[in-house]
């Protein structure tokens, strides 16, 4: 981040009768997580969002876990999302989309993100298991759902190959990330916003 950059960080709060959360994110971080949601799979699964997309990211969530997951997971994406929209700004600069395909193991996902101001979720992957941890994998989904939503972005998840859950869900965080980082990254040649329009 150049030094005549404004700083790309949002803190959101949120507090409901289902779950109280607190998110700070920096995205020109260096990847540094403290994040405590109560489902341990789901921690390490935003500790790698952030780490690979060298997000600075705190989060503190607590949730009627007693009910279920849902509440839970989707209040984050909606959080998330909200957070990385505000630390955008106006977008000015940035490179607006990017892409990326990431190997786990045997598992191979793609992720390509439009951060358009047009909110779209595409996702195309199936389970073998219902939950890894006590995380449910229906919930994969809906938290990129909230995310898309939240944040005005348009994404794109394809599982290209996979067998084990835990591979597939990892990888799509991280290919997330890895796209996100990109679309959000500053080229200093755009001297506005990417778009014809002047605006997204």
């Amino acid at each position: 981040m150049s030094n005549n950059q404004i700083a790309r960080r949002a803190t959101i709060k949120r507090k409901t009768s289902e779950t109280e959360i607190s998110l700070f994110i920096n995205l020109d971080g260096k990847g540094d997580a403290e994040v405590n949601t109560g489902i341990g799979f789901f921690d390490h699964m935003l500790k790698s969002f952030a780490k690979h997309g060298l997000f600075d990211l705190k989060l503190h969530a607590q949730g009627d876990l007693i009910v279920d997951c849902h509440h839970t997971i989707e209040d984050v994406g909606i959080v998330l999302g909200e957070a990385i929209r505000e630390a955008l700004g106006d977008k000015k600069q940035i490179k607006r989309y990017g892409n990326f395909y990431l190997p786990m193991d045997e598992a191979l996902i793609l992720c390509a993100i439009d951060l358009s101001n047009r909110p779209y979720l595409v996702f195309d992957a199936d389970f073998k298991s219902d939950s890894v941890g006590y995380f449910d994998t229906q919930m994969v989904k809906e938290f990129f759902y909230a995310v898309s939503y939240s944040a005005k972005m348009n994404i794109h998840i394809k599982k290209m190959w996979g067998e084990n859950d835990h591979h597939v869900i990892e990888a799509m965080f991280k290919a997330f990330a890895k796209a996100l980082d990109e679309a959000s990254s500053i080229d200093e040649r755009i001297t506005n916003i990417l778009s014809t329009k002047g605006s997204l």
